[in-house]
């Protein structure tokens, strides 16, 4: 028997306005290496750019499946640029780390409408 569906977090647009802002926020995460965003958006965020991470770093050995993990990649982000990077820059840094990529710091609300923020980073 299925489980029941529930409910996730939902920031103020319909599952694919959400699925594409997630897929900015990773690629904006992997350009900067570090963003400022609500601390909802952050614990979203997280589980989303560890996977990427995850899968690049299942993309560095010279496997038959390579090319399809970046190519997964690509298209969860969208970027051919930011997945170069990752796969490239981000992924060899953690090749001797099993998981924990990011570090999410609380910085308290926001002046316009008191929302809490949050500094999420790579480690």
């Amino acid at each position: 028997m299925p489980a029941t569906p529930r409910r996730g977090p939902n920031f103020g647009g319909s599952s694919q306005h959400q699925k594409l802002m997630m897929a900015n926020l990773a690629a904006s995460l992997i350009a900067a290496e570090a963003i400022v965003t609500t601390e909802a958006k952050a614990k979203a965020l997280r589980p989303i750019a560890e996977k990427l991470i995850t899968k690049a770093k299942k993309a560095q050995d010279d496997s038959p499946l390579r090319v399809h993990r970046i190519r997964q990649i690509q298209g969860y982000l969208g970027d051919k640029e930011m997945t170069h990077k990752l796969v490239a820059d981000v992924a060899p840094r953690y090749a001797e780390r099993n998981g924990g990529y990011l570090r999410i710091l609380k910085l308290g609300p926001r002046q316009g409408d008191n929302a809490q923020m949050a500094r999420i980073e790579l480690v």
